[in-house]
This record gives structure tokens, C-alpha cells and sequence, in this order.
């Protein structure tokens, strides 16, 4: 069912500092800072040859971001996200074999402009999942 790895994404505490770090010091190419307001955070995306990196801050006073933040000040690794054909079937599939969904189980359009949910992390080993219809 899950494709390739779209993204890690890492909750950081100062979002220009961890994108001149990820430019000037590992030599990525880092995009622009975006946005996200659905989602409660600013994302900036590091592009590599075989996946990306998300470096995620707090957008907003309710951004689920800032919680983590305050439990992790240093940031940390947030969430993977995989690839999907089709979210809903996924979506269906994973709710009938006791997987929780987060949210209201319907898709968000996400920083891509693609469809996402979020799974439970206490299904999957203590990891957040986001899965990306492509």
C-alpha cells in the first residue's frame, strides 16, 4: 500500500537557523519558507536527490508544533510521511484494521497541494504517519 518515502519532518525552534544549516553548512538546496495555516505551521522544504526534508514551525498559537517544541526546545524529528496512489483506500484499509486516524479521518490538502492524513503515532510504533496521495 505506502510508495516511496515523500519526506522526514523536523520541528525546529528557529526556522531560519535550520534552513542557513541545511543550505550553508550540508550544501542543500533549500526552498522558500511557506505557509501553511490549515496545518498550524511554516514549512520549508530541503530537497535531496532521493527524498525531502520538512523543517516545520509553529504557525499560530494553537500550531500543534509549539506543543512539541515545548516537550523537545532543541526540535526534533516530527513525522514521515509515505506515498500513496490513493488516500482514501488507504484511509479505508488502515481504519479496518483498527489504525486511528487523526482529525476527522477526511483528507487536508497538505504543503504539496496534495491530499494528507495523519495516523495515530501509539499505532505505529510511536511514530506520527502522514500518508500523500501522488
Amino acid at each position: 500500500m505506502i510508495g516511496r518515502l515523500n519526506h522526514v519532518a523536523i520541528a525546529v525552534p528557529d526556522l531560519e537557523a535550520a534552513s542557513a544549516q541545511y543550505r550553508d553548512t550540508l550544501g542543500a538546496r533549500v526552498g522558500a519558507p511557506q505557509d501553511e495555516p490549515d496545518h498550524g505551521v511554516t514549512v520549508v522544504f530541503i530537497e535531496l536527490p532521493n527524498t525531502k526534508i520538512e523543517l516545520l514551525y509553529p504557525l499560530g498559537e494553537n500550531s500543534p508544533i509549539a506543543g512539541f517544541l515545548e516537550k523537545n526546545p532543541s526540535g526534533g524529528i516530527h513525522h514521515i510521511c509515505y506515498e500513496v496512489e490513493d488516500i482514501l483506500a488507504a484511509r479505508d484499509r488502515l481504519k479496518a484494521q483498527g489504525a486511528r486516524v487523526l482529525g476527522t479521518g477526511e483528507p487536508k490538502i497538505g504543503a504539496h497541494g496534495k491530499p494528507v492524513l495523519f495516523l495515530h503515532p501509539k499505532d505505529f510504533n510511536g511514530c506520527l504517519v502522514e500518508l500523500e496521495q501522488v
